[in-house]
């Protein structure tokens, strides 16, 4: 059987006309999938019988089940813990703007890339999600909270390029008209720094928002805080930003998480100044989050302000991410580890 969310309107019109059935038929399930929020074939009532009978012979509807949710004092911001099919646990965030909903989607259950700062790879990687398990994410949060999902940032668990071709599928899926016409613009897509996949993802000219997790302006301090920094120059992923730049025309946007004493000084600053001069970017500086498991202490204000300082004094355009949810341990891949870790303490019990 097939989950039905993995496919395409063009993908599921084939396979109505496969079968022998009208090829419309597929849009009308669309719709009673995506604008209608009907995840019962029984439910779909201008589908004729013998055609639901078909669809559940074949397809299923792939809804996580939503474990534990977790709501910000300012109610802001929203965690939620789902379980899919196979037991296999993943977050999603919702933050409430002004202009609208964002949503911080996972990509994998856990992640291979080790990066210091992240409770999402403690662990490792155990699979990646397909196309339609990272829209579903979207679908359940919408029907939770009542409203329409404006942003989709994926920047949950995992590395995103790491899932190359459902990642890609999942985008042109939730953007198309049919589905939930989310435009590429209000999509962003973080990444570590797989080079290769960056240009191939410039091949795509999306108009989607690339982010890439950089954290540091030199490879010896990149490398004590992401491992994929051994494999990938800086020199290297500046190179591939720059295609990025010139295949797509969008701006690329720096992440920089700001650890006490790590990587936080003046020197620090000015590298980060040095190394993207003259580049059509923006900096986005994050006070880390504090992580048990690594030791990692987030800047002071006056130095994540004098960073900010010094970084716009030259011209390159900052700002320092609002802190959202962290009375709940919204950083990514924190509620998965602890849940993980009562659930093991219980079994033990």
């Amino acid at each position: 059987m097939y989950n039905i969310l993995d496919f395409s309107l063009d993908e599921l019109k084939k396979w109505m006309t496969d079968t022998g059935e009208s090829s419309f038929r597929a849009k009308q399930v669309m719709d009673w999938l995506y604008k209608n929020q009907i995840w019962d074939f029984d439910n779909m009532k201008n589908i004729p019988q013998n055609t639901r009978q078909l669809l559940k012979k074949n397809f299923y509807i792939s809804i996580p089940q939503l474990v534990k949710t977790y709501e910000s004092e300012r109610k802001d911001t929203f965690k939620y813990l789902y379980k899919y099919d196979d037991g296999n646990i993943i977050e999603t965030v919702v933050m409430k703007y002004n202009r609208g909903n964002s949503i911080c989607v996972s990509t994998q259950v856990g992640c291979n890339m080790g990066c210091r700062f992240c409770a999402s790879t403690i662990g490792g990687m155990v699979r990646n999600l397909s196309s339609g398990e990272i829209l579903a994410q979207v679908l359940a949060c919408q029907k939770q909270i009542g409203e329409k999902i404006s942003n989709i940032v994926l920047m949950g668990s995992g590395e995103p390029l790491d899932n190359y071709d459902n990642v890609l599928k999942f985008i042109k899926i939730v953007n198309s008209q049919y589905c939930l016409n989310i435009g590429q613009r209000h999509i962003t897509l973080s990444t570590c720094g797989i080079v290769p996949k960056i240009k191939k993802l410039a091949e795509e000219k999306m108009q989607i928002t690339l982010a890439i997790s950089l954290h540091a302006a030199e490879d010896t301090l990149r490398t004590t805080m992401m491992p994929i920094a051994n494999k990938y120059s800086i020199d290297e992923i500046m190179e591939s930003c720059r295609y990025y730049i010139n295949k797509t025309g969008r701006r690329i946007s720096f992440e920089y998480a700001l650890v006490q004493g790590v990587n936080d000084s003046d020197r620090c600053a000015l590298k980060l100044v040095h190394l993207l001069k003259e580049m059509l970017c923006h900096v986005n500086l994050i006070p880390v989050n504090k992580i048990k498991e690594n030791g990692f202490k987030q800047s002071s204000k006056n130095n994540i302000e004098n960073f900010l300082r010094i970084l716009s004094k030259h011209g390159i355009e900052t700002t320092i991410r609002k802190e959202m949810g962290s009375d709940i341990d919204a950083a990514c891949g924190q509620l998965r580890r602890s849940y993980l870790d009562s659930k093991k303490n219980r079994e033990r019990v």
